[in-house]
């Protein structure tokens, strides 16, 4: 059986030399036969210079790496329709969207485009010594929505634009392959992609019982791919991670493998993983993973027992998300102090406090420091509301002067993460980004807190960024083109 997993550069990391050595050790050591590298904008495309941000993987490195491990398959996972946001959102990338200022997808139908895929599949097989290599093909939701695609079949846009790349792989004597999410949603797209192209099924919820055997009857290699659950979570949903790894290893007829990782930016560290990755490719060859560490019990099970924000859901953290990815970490309060304020955050604040005491190192003390601060947050602006609403401005305001403190404790963690663990450099603005708006509030408490406007704005208004004096009615939020 083919035993892989994929380390996810594409969301902010920054891994040096250094740290990627170290994860070709713990790959072979773990029992892998390979590691997937998925890059998306985070790999410097010799033919499209302007497609990558400062500290991305260079060919030189992957050249070096191939070297020293020679037996370890190094798999490119790159993008050549959908998750190319990192290209569309660039101004030498714009062009190529399927619709503009939305979505993450690339239209199939312009020429340009078409050139730049072409063009980075040739430095990918350039650069890439491995087998497989892995173009993507996933959530492509948005075809046929530009005008020289609509009225089209999304199934034939799909086909028409993936079956040169795949060919191309083909006659470079490489083996295709592509996620399964669209031939799946689409069947009739698995009567036309050669029989060589090797489908990744990924399933995160109870999936594969039901979509393997579908893609093994067409008569194709499959991969199953589960995943740690750390994209919806704070640290990681554990037994969410075991029963998804478990229920890969049990389809039969598969080809192998594949455990993804995504998503250690908002605050995520790699190194953190490690256990659980060491863990499951003990299992893949069929020996017992080793017990939880008690901060892995406290970060992956106890806190997710709690709920609310902690639950296990089917989208990204909605904690993570609204403390640092949207510039307005007053969402978090919004959406979260219900619950934060009450009985669950003074657990919650129990089960961080206890897991920054046993962290095992700087990277685990980091991310239970992160859950700690986003809670004293939350719990801080709902104080500081209630001051605001009782017409107490500068207890309002002097409610919240520690968060200032908060974020500059975030970006510290946010610094250790990029230096230990090749993390997001996006991660220390996003804190930043926080501090900034967290004293802007503070002046606009102070300034018309005491009702000077002639009415007193509500305190979701007057923490949006987009808060504006006198716009009583709050029309930038009504109009719902607001965000075009």
């Amino acid at each position: 059986m083919l035993k892989l997993w994929s380390y996810d550069l594409a969301r902010e990391q920054c891994p040096t030399e250094e740290f990627l050595h170290r994860l070709c050790h713990l790959t072979q050591d773990s029992g892998y036969d390979g590691i997937g590298l998925y890059m998306e904008h985070r790999f410097a495309y010799p033919s499209a210079p302007w497609a990558h941000g400062r500290e991305s993987l260079q060919p030189e490195v992957v050249a070096r790496l191939q070297n020293q491990f020679p037996s370890l398959q190094i798999i490119p996972f790159i993008n050549l329709l959908g998750h190319c946001e990192g290209f569309i959102y660039t101004e030498e990338g714009k062009s190529f969207a399927e619709e503009r200022f939305k979505g993450l997808q690339a239209c199939p139908s312009n020429p340009g485009f078409r050139e730049f895929a072409r063009g980075i599949l040739q430095d990918t097989l350039n650069c890439f010594d491995s087998h497989i290599v892995h173009i993507g093909g996933d959530e492509t939701a948005q075809l046929a929505q530009c005008p020289s695609c609509s009225g089209k079949s999304k199934a034939e846009l799909f086909a028409n634009h993936f079956l040169p790349l795949i060919q191309a792989v083909i006659d470079a004597g490489r083996r295709p392959a592509i996620w399964a999410d669209m031939v799946l949603e689409h069947p009739e797209l698995l009567e036309v992609i050669p029989k060589e192209t090797l489908l990744f099924d990924w399933q995160y919820f109870d999936g594969f019982k039901e979509t393997t055997p579908r893609l093994l009857a067409a008569g194709f290699e499959v991969v199953c791919c589960p995943t740690l659950h750390t994209y919806n979570a704070a640290w990681m949903h554990v037994d969410r991670s075991q029963a998804n790894l478990e229920e890969a290893i049990a389809q039969d007829g598969k080809l192998g493998v594949c455990l993804t990782t995504w998503e250690c930016a908002l605050m995520g560290n790699y190194l953190t993983l490690t256990p659980a990755i060491k863990n499951a490719g003990r299992q893949l060859c069929g020996v017992e993973p080793k017990p939880l560490s008690d901060w892995d019990r406290l970060m992956g099970i106890e806190l997710e027992k709690l709920g609310g924000p902690f639950a296990v859901s089917r989208i990204r953290s909605g904690l993570k998300c609204r403390l640092l990815l949207y510039s307005n970490p007053f969402l978090a309060w919004m959406h979260h102090a219900s619950e934060l304020f009450g009985p669950i955050g003074d657990e919650a604040l129990k089960i961080a406090d206890h897991a920054i005491a046993v962290a095992p190192d700087v990277s685990c003390r980091g991310v239970a420091v992160f859950v700690y601060k986003a809670i004293e947050f939350v719990r801080l602006a709902e104080q500081a509301r209630q001051a605001y609403a009782n017409e107490l401005p500068g207890v309002a305001a002097a409610t919240l002067s520690p968060c200032r403190q908060i974020f500059d404790d975030l970006e510290k963690v946010a610094r250790a993460t990029l230096l230990n663990a090749g993390g997001s450099m996006a991660d220390i603005e996003r804190c930043r980004a926080a501090r900034k708006h967290v004293e802007t509030v503070i002046l606009r408490i102070k300034e018309y807190g005491d009702g000077q406007l002639g009415y007193l704005p509500a305190f979701e208004i007057l923490t949006h960024p987009k808060f504006m004096p006198h716009d009583q009615g709050s029309w930038w939020l009504i109009n719902k083109w607001a965000n075009e």
